[in-house]
């Protein structure tokens, strides 16, 4: 054994991270527990702490060697077999099988919930005789990043471990039952995977790296007979990580276990019964998300998308907050009865809304925004949680009147800002889109309601009033007939993806086309009426129209045609025509371009649809599809919907390589459950269903504003003129042989009204400002011709 104190080769390769593609994922609910992990390929990668915004490691597994001429990888060269100890209940044993029939691993892995300890109790098997030599091996990543740890080996109290240190963060990896050999190095250079895949046994043995990608590597005395458990403890410095490893291991893996399923299958308990075969997990799948420094707050997913390409300057991942998910979230929770979690995620959106009333487009955990993008739907959708809290009777008046402030500095930034959104639901582009419209819509209605239960009905009518107004434009702003698209389909017309014009009609886009993002320059134009999404289902999702309005069911002809996939278990749905989203036509990881896939959460919207026509039955078999999506229960952002590539594990109907597991996708698929079990659509609200399926309810204004000026005037409508600062407006309908002034009315929040009405005969308004502040007139006229025919 060559013996060293400093390893060479710094600072090794570049630092990656791993497969997205996890059988599991779990932490202890006992606070006093910071860590947070996931398993894939039959073992632990990324583990998170002490915040589930921040991966510390890469990955953790075992190698096994004969000492001579036989090497194997655990992740690599093994079958592998995961499942739950119990029903939802966060806790797995792993069973991993020699490809070559020559050993066996068998391990538990569960959180040590009184410390900040993962324990992995495992189970060595030789199935043929000879001698073997077995190998723990560690890849830290400590607070977000792989290119600058430390490691070191060292004693605790007498007691050799492995170590590592960055950011702030140390860990510590304690075996139970010792080491024979320990080594520190930097990968693909001096670690310890490099030697024994060279040497089949450890014949460098390194005491320190320091500021690189290191590996801890670390050879296990399984002289004894029965399992052995390795402990790998957390701290913010070495003495607490080691502290945490040495503690659980003296207390017992047995101890940790018990107390660890105990606490999971109490909160199990808690929920309403729904049929659907892995609501449970879904169920914990949220719950572990949920951020434990930060109640309330829950990531997208413990997970980094096509991870094996990402590095360190891909900060990201999808362990951050995204508000839509999160919204999400809390309608899992209310729908499987769990009333305190849902809660917990309003306090949180509450702690973390913006000065003008936003939420950002995603956020670290304290509410740090991460991308800096605004999307409408995004402030529109916890308005509409609190309607489905009341609704759910998760909250009571004094509760409503406490969330108040936050749902009002919502409604300010929607009517300040809306329904124009700089970002779609998909984070891509600009403009009025089906799904944001529907939100935001919906939002209004539902804030209007709680505007007058609290005393503002000067508000509430204007709330509504912009709703009507922005409801009866959808179809101007969104909807197409007689395209080439409409032809091949059969159909007069349908919903357009995204209109990312202010004063241009859809039907009125003709030729004009879109750039889409996720595509090499020149190669993602489209034409903007033939770019079809199945957003459009959010129109009745939302209640704003009929499951059997004609033009909905004209628009599912053309979702179904251009974006269905039928897979083994059932059918699947692409996000819009020439998505670049995903994994290019031969698998490579999505890299900025690629080929967008199906996603399962559209199965999933799409049986709601079902369940809004009053078809249960389908509904349920598009639940059963959604089961045949999941990977050991978990469900994928995406799945792969080509012909299979074995190499890059890419099989048709089967995950891709995005992120896994979605909260979103598990948090729809509760709610599909409770739908199929109400009959009705869980969170549908009741304002929109009453207000224009009901009661037809149409607009009395449609509205002009700088940023959006509209040309036209439908006949019978008054012209409503919105500005952001105090002013006259003087306006003619007779070509200034005669004038009139109206004030603008301060509606508060900054906008400023003045309702023009058009007489019967009027062909044209003209009008022009007087800036009461400025004390200047606008010295330019504006107009609106009057269209009778409409």
């Amino acid at each position: 054994m060559n013996k060293q104190l400093i390893a060479p080769g710094g600072p090794g390769v570049k630092a990656k991270w791993t497969s997205s593609a996890k059988s599991g994922i779990g932490k202890a609910l006992d606070a006093t527990s910071d860590i947070a992990f996931t398993l894939s390929h039959g073992i632990v990668n990324e583990v998170y702490y002490p915040r589930e915004d921040t991966p510390c490691i890469r990955d953790m597994e075992l190698l096994v060697t004969d000492g001579d001429s036989f090497f194997s990888e655990e992740k690599r060269d093994t079958d592998h077999h995961t499942d739950m100890m119990s029903e939802g209940v966060p806790a797995y044993r792993m069973t991993n099988t020699c490809k070559q029939q020559r050993y066996k691993i068998i391990k538990e892995v569960v959180v040590d919930p009184l410390r900040s300890t993962l324990l992995q109790q495992i189970r060595f098997e030789p199935m043929v005789d000879g001698s073997f030599r077995l190998y723990a091996m560690l890849a830290p990543h400590l607070g977000d990043g792989g290119d600058r740890n430390s490691g070191w080996t060292g004693d605790y109290k007498g007691v050799p471990m492995l170590f590592a240190g960055g950011g702030g963060i140390a860990v510590a990896l304690a075996c139970s039952s010792g080491w024979q050999t320990r080594s520190v190095g930097y990968v693909g250079v001096s670690d310890g995977w490099t030697d024994l895949s060279q040497h089949k046994v450890m014949t460098r043995e390194y005491g320190e790296a320091r500021d690189g990608n290191i590996a801890l590597t670390g050879e296990v005395d399984i002289s004894g007979k029965g399992p052995f458990v390795l402990a790998l403890g957390f701290g913010r410095n070495w003495e607490e990580a080691a502290n945490h490893a040495r503690g659980s291991i003296l207390e017992g893996f047995g101890a940790a276990k018990q107390r660890y399923v105990r606490d999971w299958s109490n909160w199990l308990e808690g929920l309403r019964n729904v049929k659907g075969k892995y609501f449970k997990i879904s169920a914990a799948v949220l719950r572990v998300h949920e951020a434990k420094t930060f109640p309330g707050g829950i990531v997208a997913s413990l997970s980094i998308p096509w991870g094996m390409r990402k590095g360190d300057k891909d900060r990201g991942g999808y362990h951050l907050v995204w508000p839509r998910d999160l919204v999400e979230s809390a309608g899992g929770f209310l729908a499987l009865g769990k009333k305190e979690d849902a809660l917990r995620i309003v306090n949180y959106l509450m702690s973390t809304q913006g000065a003008d009333g936003s939420w950002p487009q995603n956020m670290w955990l304290e509410g740090t925004p991460y991308w800096t993008g605004r999307q409408m739907d995004q402030t529109a959708l916890p308005i509409l949680l609190l309607n489905t809290c009341e609704q759910q009777a998760a909250i009571d008046a004094p509760g409503l009147g406490r969330y108040w402030p936050m749902i009002r500095n919502a409604i300010y930034y929607l009517l300040l800002n809306g329904p124009y959104t700089q970002e779609d639901r998909w984070e891509e582009e600009q403009g009025f889109t089906p799904f944001t419209l529907a939100a935001v819509i919906a939002g209004m209605l539902a804030g209007a309601d709680l505007a007058e239960r609290h005393g503002e009905k000067e508000l509430a009518d204007y709330c509504r009033e912009t709703a009507d107004t922005w409801n009866g434009m959808i179809e101007e702003w969104t909807y197409v007939t007689g395209t080439p698209l409409a032809a091949e389909t059969g159909v007069d017309g349908y919903y357009i993806r995204i209109n990312p014009y202010y004063d241009i009609a859809a039907a009125e886009l003709d030729d004009r086309t879109i750039d889409l993002k996720n595509h090499a320059p020149g190669t993602g134009r489209v034409l903007l009426n033939e770019l079809v999404s199945v957003d459009a289902l959010a129109l009745v999702r939302f209640g704003l129209r009929a499951a059997d309005d004609p033009k909905i069911l004209d628009t599912i002809r053309v979702i179904d045609a251009k974006l269905k996939i039928d897979m083994p278990d059932g059918p699947c749905w692409h996000r819009y025509n020439s998505d670049g989203y995903g994994e290019d036509p031969e698998g490579n990881a999505y890299n900025g371009t690629g080929t967008g896939r199906a996603w399962p959460l559209l199965t999933a919207e799409r049986a709601h649809y079902e369940v809004a026509a009053g078809n249960i039955a389908e509904a349920e078999r598009l639940l059963s599809t959604m089961d045949g999506f999941a990977n050991f229960g978990l469900l994928s952002e995406q799945i792969w919907d080509s012909e299979n590539i074995p190499s890059k594990e890419l099989f048709f109907g089967k995950h891709s390589g995005s992120a896994m597991p979605l909260t979103w996708a598990h948090a729809e698929y509760i709610k599909l459950c409770a739908s199929i079990r109400d009959r009705k659509v869980f969170d549908m609200p009741m304002q929109t269903q009453a207000r224009y399926q009901q009661k037809k309810k149409t607009a009395v204004y449609e509205i002009w504003r700088f940023m959006a000026p509209r040309r036209t005037l439908t006949a019978g409508k008054i012209l409503r003129i919105e500005l952001l600062a105090e002013a006259r407006v003087r306006w003619t309908d007779d070509g200034w042989q005669t004038a009139q002034e109206t004030p603008a009315r301060n509606k508060g929040m900054g906008i400023y009204v003045a309702d023009l009405p058009a007489g019967e005969n009027v062909a044209e308004l003209i009008f022009t400002f007087f800036w009461k502040k400025a004390n200047r007139w606008e010295q330019r006229n504006f107009s609106v011709t009057k269209n009778n025919n409409s």
